[in-house]
């Protein structure tokens, strides 16, 4: 959730910021009308202020206590395996399914792959400048980009309206971001889970229009191992579901976030969100 301060680790408009590279496609074959209801958008923003915090501590220390842990990771590589749910204009839920694969290295480079059977997109940052690439279709748009990670997170959204999937694996540890979680208006532990063979905490929030879990990894190494995220916006409830498998301090080289356009590859231009 981008700045849902917990489990947003996200901010997964995971229905990919395609539009930038959409004038490129060829006419799609015609096909049910879908509203896109990201779960992540920006709900955080909905919360009450004034409504009474029913948050237990506890739960609110898993929280911080992850954050310490993923902020001492130099390096990181996550696979994501997700599913989103989209509701039809005649409010029936169906479900998008697709894999994320991340390489980060902080605090300035970070290459995102992401694939579903509609389409796949590249992000990637190399301290820099940032590409989005399609690389079916052989387009690809390249911006300058500021020195961290995070400024560049702010620079896409701020400027372009993109918003990458997964974005809080970047923030948890950032101060100003964490107060985010502050919002929350209810937040309690569910309970033990097992997340495929992992031992975990599993937590529960309320914030704004959004009810969002995490399940946590026992132990010494409290890495985010799922998370969910329902949207009460739409009336059917459209969820956001993703299950996470770690790897960590990695050694990442530069060359793993270079980016060389291929002969035929056309560059595009990547429009700015604002006027």
């Amino acid at each position: 959730m981008r700045k849902l301060g917990a489990a947003a680790i996200a901010a997964l408009a995971l229905s990919l910021p395609a539009a930038s590279i959409a004038q490129s496609q060829a006419p799609a074959k015609a096909t049910p009308q879908v509203k896109v209801q990201s779960p992540l958008k920006r709900a955080a923003a909905a919360a009450t202020p004034t409504t009474p915090a029913q948050v237990q501590p506890e739960s609110l220390q898993a929280l911080q206590r992850m954050s310490a842990y993923l902020g001492t990771l130099k390096s990181f590589e996550v696979t994501s395996n997700w599913s989103l749910d989209l509701v039809t204009m005649q409010g029936q839920r169906i479900q998008l399914d697709g894999v994320a694969k991340y390489k980060v290295r902080r605090p300035d480079r970070f290459l995102i792959d992401v694939s579903t059977a509609l389409k796949k997109r590249t992000y990637i940052y190399d301290g820099k400048s940032f590409v989005l690439l399609s690389p079916e279709l052989g387009f690809y748009s390249r911006v300058p980009a500021p020195p961290t990670n995070t400024q560049t997170l702010d620079l896409l959204w701020e400027k372009f309206g993109i918003e990458l999937p997964l974005e809080d694996l970047f923030r948890w540890n950032d101060p100003a971001y964490s107060r985010g979680r502050e919002k929350a208006t209810s937040g309690f532990d569910v309970g033990p889970a097992i997340i495929d063979g992992v031992e975990a905490e599993q937590y529960a929030f309320r914030q704004g229009q959004l009810d969002w879990q995490i399940w946590i990894q026992k132990g010494d190494q409290p890495l985010p191992v799922k998370v969910m995220i329902v949207s009460h916006n739409d009336p059917a409830g459209p969820a956001y579901i993703a299950r996470l498998s770690w790897k960590q301090n990695p050694n990442l080289a530069d060359a793993d976030f270079a980016f060389s356009p291929g002969k035929d590859a056309k560059q595009i231009r990547l429009t700015s969100a604002k006027p």
